[in-house]
């Protein structure tokens, strides 16, 4: 029998769910900026960041391969 192997593992997947859940943070706090138009604080400097970091994330979580030892 030949085994199916996976693009994925089930850490990649798990990594990919916490980068979206930060993702979907960032994006909130972007809405949540109670200046008008979202020009604040949380609307141009924490939301946008947060988000990046979550997109960055998202590539490692991609890329991501348990190191075995050899």
């Amino acid at each position: 029998m030949d085994k199916k192997h996976f693009a994925f593992t089930r850490d990649n997947y798990r990594l990919m769910l916490i980068g979206l859940a930060i993702i979907i943070l960032g994006f909130t706090l972007t809405a949540l900026d109670s200046e008008p138009h979202g020009f604040g604080f949380l609307g141009l400097t924490l939301g946008p960041i947060l988000t990046l970091g979550g997109f960055l994330f998202q590539f490692y979580a991609i890329f991501y391969t348990k190191k075995t030892d050899a």
